[in-house]
């Protein structure tokens, strides 16, 4: 299932990933740091919503409270929460 979540706090502003039987596949960002995040995407790719929690949440930007990381972290637990 495509889920898509505005971020907040961070210079993308938007994450696209598909949710198959608790796998996360096929991460986009808009906007941000194109090769890191392009980096990110391919990392996580495959991994569950918890072993993304695991890695990313938490992870700042500079001066921010958050990052595209954390981002990430937050919309895969909240999906996931709302597929149970």
């Amino acid at each position: 299932m495509k889920h898509i979540y505005r971020t907040q706090g961070t210079c993308a502003t938007q994450i696209s990933f598909d949710m198959e039987d608790g796998v996360v596949r096929n991460v986009a960002f808009t906007g941000g740091c194109n090769g890191n995040l392009k980096a990110v995407s391919t990392l996580v790719d495959g991994m569950t919503p918890k072993q993304i929690a695991e890695k990313c949440k938490g992870i700042k930007c500079g001066f921010k409270q958050t990052s595209c990381a954390d981002q990430l972290a937050n919309a895969v637990l909240k999906a996931y929460n709302e597929g149970k």
